[in-house]
C-alpha cells in the first residue's frame, strides 16, 4: 500500500503532539525532526525534506497555533496543507486541443511501463470522456513491442495504428493524418525506451516532437525506484520539457519518496497513477486526496469514484431496492463479493476510508477471504441462501465440508448477514437520519456505511 511506511511514522510523530496538549515551540521543533526523518526513510529527496519541515515549523509556531484549544490538530492540518502543496496543490488536468487530434506523447525508461499505461489511459478517456483514442506503435526496438500494444488495445478496446518497423517520426505523422481520416480525436503516441537516458533516444523523441507537436508530453516513471525515478524525470523534462508525470506501481510503494518529490524537484506536475496491473488501475492524480490518505484520513472521494466508474450501476440500483424493501440475503451478497473484486484489492479499498487506515497498519488482509466467503455461500442450496434461518448444525457442517472452510466461519458469515440484516431495518425505520445514511452507503461495498466499518468486522464487512 502506498506510503504504508510513511503514514505509520507520520502517525507516531502526531500521536506525541495529540499526548501534550498544550505545544511549546520545541514540541513541534522535535515533532519536525521525526518527520523529516520519515520523509528521508521514504525516499523523498533531501532538500525537499528539509524544506518542507522548515515551512510547517515555521507556521506551526505561530501565536493562532500555539494558542489554539487543540494545537496539535492545526498542526496536523498545516502538514496537510503543505502536503497537499508540495505534491502540485490542485490536481492537473490534461490539456485537449481546440482542433483534435490532441496528441500525447508517452516517454519513459524501458520497462517503466509506457505500453500498458497508454492502453490503461486510452481505456479511461473512452470510458470516461467519450473520447475515441487511436494508440501508436511507435516503439520499433523491443522485441514484441508492437504485439504488446495490440494485445492490451484489443482489451482496452481501442484501435492500433502500427507500421511495422519503419522509421517512428515517420510511423507518427502518418497515424496523425490517419486520426483525422478516421475520426479519433486522441492519438497516444507510444515511443521506445532505453535502459539508460542515451543520445540516441532523445534525438528520436526530439525528432518526434518536433514533426507532430504533441499537446501532452507524459513521463511514464517507475514511483518503487524512489530518487532514481525523481532523476529520470529531471532528466527527461530538461532534454523535453514534458508537461506531466503518469508514476507507476503506486500500490506497491509503500514508501512514496518519488510521489512527493517529483513536483518539487521538476516543476512538473504528477497527473495520473498507476495503482494495479489490470487496465482499469489507473488514478487522476489528487495532491489533496493523496495527503489525507498519507495522514491516515481516508479519501472517500475516490473510493465513490471508483465504484461509480467501476461496479455495474443496474446491480447497484437492484441492490438499493433490495435494500430499501429489507430483502438482502447471501444470493446479495454474493453479488456484492463480485462487484468488490472490481474494485482492486482489498487493503487498497478499506485504506480510503476515513479512521480505517490506522486500524490496518498491522492486519494481514489476504484477498482470498473474498473467494473463501463465496464458496461458502455457493456450498449452500437455493432455499438456505433466501432463507438463512433455515441453517441447523447438520447443515451448516455439510456447508463447511463443501467449501473447505470450517464451521465456524460458516457461522461468522451467517452472523455477519444477520447483522447488515438488521443494520438495514434500522436505517430503513429511521426517517430523515436513515435517509442520510442510505446515502452515505456504498452500493458494492456489501451495504457497508461509508462513515465508519463497525469495528472491522462489526457492522461492516465480514472479513
Amino acid at each position: 500500500m502506498a506510503f504504508e511506511g510513511l503514514a505509520d511514522k507520520l502517525g507516531r510523530a502526531f500521536k506525541k503532539l495529540k499526548n501534550k496538549g498544550k505545544l511549546s515551540e520545541s514540541d513541534v521543533k522535535e515533532a519536525m525532526r521525526e518527520v523529516r526523518l520519515a520523509l528521508l526513510e521514504a525516499d523523498v529527496n533531501y532538500k525537499v525534506a528539509k524544506d518542507f519541515t522548515n515551512k510547517v515549523t515555521e507556521r506551526a509556531v505561530g501565536q493562532d497555533v500555539m494558542e489554539s484549544l487543540t494545537p496539535a490538530q492545526m498542526v496536523i492540518k498545516i502538514v496537510d496543507e503543505e502536503l497537499t502543496s508540495l505534491m502540485g496543490g490542485e490536481n492537473a488536468r490534461l490539456e485537449f486541443a481546440s482542433k483534435p487530434p490532441t496528441i500525447i506523447m508517452m516517454c519513459g525508461l524501458q520497462g517503466s511501463g509506457k505500453t500498458t499505461h497508454s492502453a490503461k489511459l486510452a481505456k479511461m478517456l473512452k470510458e470516461t470522456q467519450n473520447r475515441r483514442p487511436l494508440l501508436v506503435a511507435c516503439d520499433i526496438y523491443r522485441p514484441a513491442a508492437i504485439d504488446q500494444l495490440k494485445v492490451v488495445g484489443e482489451k482496452a478496446g481501442v484501435p492500433v495504428f502500427e507500421m511495422g518497423t519503419e522509421n517512428p517520426v515517420k510511423i507518427a505523422k502518418e497515424a496523425v493524418k490517419h486520426a483525422k481520416d478516421y475520426g479519433n480525436d486522441i492519438v497516444i503516441l507510444d515511443t521506445a525506451g532505453r535502459l539508460h537516458i542515451d543520445e540516441v533516444l532523445m534525438n528520436e523523441l526530439k525528432d518526434i516532437k518536433g514533426e507532430v507537436n504533441p499537446d501532452e508530453i507524459l513521463l511514464v516513471i517507475d514511483s518503487m525506484t524512489g530518487q532514481d525515478a525523481v532523476n529520470v524525470a529531471k532528466s527527461f523534462n530538461e532534454l523535453l520539457e514534458v508537461t506531466g508525470v503518469i508514476l507507476t506501481k503506486l500500490d506497491g510503494d509503500t514508501r512514496g519518496g518519488a510521489a512527493l518529490s517529483v513536483k518539487a524537484v521538476t516543476g512538473k506536475p504528477i497527473k495520473f497513477a498507476g495503482t494495479g496491473e489490470k487496465l482499469d488501475d489507473l488514478e487522476v492524480f489528487h495532491p489533496d486526496r493523496m495527503a489525507s490518505r498519507i495522514l491516515g484520513m481516508g479519501d472517500v472521494l475516490t473510493l465513490i469514484e471508483d465504484a461509480q466508474n467501476k461496479l455495474d450501476q443496474k446491480e447497484a440500483e437492484k441492490m438499493a431496492e433490495k435494500i430499501m424493501a429489507n430483502r438482502f440475503d447471501f444470493n446479495d451478497l454474493l453479488g456484492q463479493f463480485e462487484q468488490i473484486k472490481k474494485m482492486g484489492p482489498l487493503k487498497g479499498i478499506l485504506s480510503k476510508i476515513p479512521g480505517v487506515g490506522k486500524q490496518l497498519d498491522n492486519v494481514d488482509i489476504n484477498d482470498r477471504q473474498i473467494d473463501w466467503l463465496q464458496a461458502i455461500i455457493l456450498s449452500m442450496t437455493p432455499q438456505e441462501r433466501e432463507n438463512p434461518s433455515l441453517m441447523n448444525p447438520s447443515r451448516k457442517r455439510r456447508i463447511a465440508a463443501g467449501s473447505g472452510r470450517t464451521v465456524e466461519e460458516v457461522n461468522r458469515l451467517i452472523k455477519q448477514l444477520d447483522q447488515m440484516q438488521k443494520m438495514i431495518k434500522q436505517m430503513n425505520k429511521g426517517g430523515k437520519k436513515g435517509k442520510r445514511k442510505k446515502k452515505m452507503m456504498l452500493p458494492g461495498l456489501g451495504g457497508m456505511p461509508m462513515d465508519g466499518m463497525g469495528g472491522m468486522g462489526g457492522n461492516g464487512m465480514p472479513f
